[in-house]
């Protein structure tokens, strides 16, 4: 360009000949005389057109780069797949030029969706307390120590741009309903709309055009909060931009460095808690102020919450003849009275109740399998295998749910378990919190023990002790008052000496 520009000066400005240009530059006549005759000012090389190894499979390669278009980013295939593909289909040349012609493929469609104004957008406006924006995103944090991958939830006001997260194990209908009732509460009410990517937990159908076969919670749940649920196209991601741009800048501000936190409840406390200072130290962008200042105008517009969803999925589970369900490679107990019968669980995001004859029978901590540990988990709870182990007492000494009783009935059971017909007085003594507050009977046992008298009657004498309400001292922990010596013996050893000293009497032998 440079060398261009020298001999077009030479022969314009200075006059100089074709020969002189040629013998100050080394170039032939005839070269300075084509750069001379060029209309343009920058030199156009030509690319002669060279057969190539990739041409008989041009065609076989566009229909796998126009399939893989269609699918969604996490089921793509690679370019290098793709050459891997092409050599199988006999094709011996290198990935470079498979790698080249994807390029160019993607470029050329690119200028096509930007012709026929797919490649073109409107920007969008909401007026106060019009909609809200909803989605997932993945990522990580410490938890009680370990590194965890968790889902989170993006609740968006469209108007404000106030924002909300929060974040579970599972992208499940129980966590979808949970975090709805948590962003209504922060967010200070319910927009008239809710604006959705066509996520499984709430679409089971896509139809054609706007036509959603929507699932049945999910649209019980819609009622409840009296808005109305609207889906994107598919692969339409900019319909919902303020939500998706969300996404990325909670990576910057939230997730780096990885929060570290004790547990998962920890975590989103410091969530809420966190996104709340955001909204008033960000700018609104297109409105005076910040989030904080606009949320405050947007809040009278919002419709007042109801009371939470109960955003439970049911399930239907028959017991198992040792008194357990079965969920999520888990097992919860369940009591013994309804062994071997069908019950119904309801799955909540952080507990399980089982439900019978319509009526909640029991409730467990829910617990979530980890991804690299394969091992189920079993969750029990020793009072619902009362009524078996007064059947069997013996079960007792061995029985897993027992393991996890309170250290008080521990030490008892080591202690009982010596004497015959220990294991049937330790159940005895068990099956007394079926009838009465465990804490009061836990409470009997722990003071028996400190007296050292770890009987059954004496629990039971302590017992109603604590139920009437009677003092409890340690005089009368150890012996009623009515027992008590006035005068304490003592031990004499001058009586019998003064038995020896007296002659007149005589003992028979």
């Amino acid at each position: 360009m440079e060398l261009l520009s020298v001999i077009r000066r030479w022969h314009g400005r200075n006059h100089l000949s074709i020969r002189e240009i040629s013998r100050r530059t080394g170039l032939s006549r005839n070269t300075v005389r084509k750069y001379l005759r060029l209309d343009s000012v920058e030199p156009r090389f030509h690319v002669p057109d060279r057969p190539s190894k990739l041409d008989p499979y041009a065609d076989k390669l566009s229909a796998m780069l126009r399939i893989e278009g269609g699918k969604s980013r996490k089921h793509k295939r690679t370019v290098r797949q793709l050459h891997a593909d092409l050599i199988l289909l006999g094709y011996e040349g290198s990935y470079n030029r498979v790698a080249a012609f994807a390029r160019d493929w993607k470029a050329a469609r690119l200028r096509e969706q930007q012709i026929s104004g797919r490649g073109t957008f409107v920007p969008l406006a909401f007026v106060p307390g019009e909609a809200f924006q909803f989605d997932w995103s993945e990522d990580w944090a410490i938890i009680a120590g370990e590194r965890t991958k968790l889902q989170v939830a993006h609740v968006k006001l469209s108007y404000s741009r106030a924002f909300t997260l929060r974040a579970y194990p599972l992208q499940t209908h129980e966590m979808l309903f949970d975090t709805h009732n948590h962003a209504f509460r922060v967010l200070g009410g319910v927009p008239r709309r809710g604006i959705y990517d066509n996520m499984k937990t709430a679409v089971d159908k896509v139809g054609r055009g706007k036509q959603r076969q929507v699932n049945i919670r999910f649209s019980a749940m819609v009622s409840h909060f009296l808005f109305e649920a609207e889906f994107c196209n598919p692969a339409s991601g900019w319909e919902k931009g303020q939500i998706e741009k969300n996404v990325q800048d909670a990576r910057h501000r939230l997730w780096q460095p990885l929060p570290n936190f004790p547990s998962l409840e920890a975590l989103n406390a410091w969530l809420e808690t966190r996104c709340r200072e955001l909204w008033s130290q960000t700018a609104h962008g297109t409105q005076a102020g910040t989030i904080a200042d606009v949320w405050a105008e947007e809040i009278r517009h919002l419709m007042a919450m109801p009371r939470p969803f109960d955003g439970f999925v049911e399930y239907a589970k028959r017991v198992s003849p040792t008194c357990l369900v079965h969920l999520e490679r888990n097992r919860y107990s369940v009591p013994a009275s309804f062994a071997n019968r069908p019950v119904s669980l309801r799955v909540y995001p952080d507990r399980i109740v089982i439900v019978a004859e319509g009526q909640a029978i029991c409730e467990h901590r829910r617990v979530f399998a980890r991804s690299h540990d394969r091992l189920s988990r079993t969750v029990y709870d020793w009072r619902h295998y009362l009524a078996v182990l007064q059947r069997k007492p013996g079960a007792l000494r061995n029985g897993a749910p027992f393991a996890e009783m309170p250290p008080a009935f521990r030490s008892l059971q080591q202690h009982l378990l010596k004497t015959p017909g220990g294991d049937r007085e330790v159940v005895e003594i068990l099956a007394l919190v079926l009838q009465h507050d465990e804490e009061v009977v836990l409470a009997a046992v722990e003071l028996a023990l400190k007296a050292g008298v770890p009987t059954k009657t004496h629990i039971i004498n302590l017992l109603h002790r604590l139920i009437d309400g009677a003092p409890m001292t340690a005089s009368t922990v150890e012996a009623p008052s009515a027992l008590t010596l006035t005068t304490e013996p003592r031990a004499n050893v001058e009586r019998y000496d003064a038995l020896r000293r007296a002659e007149e009497v005589r003992h028979a032998s």
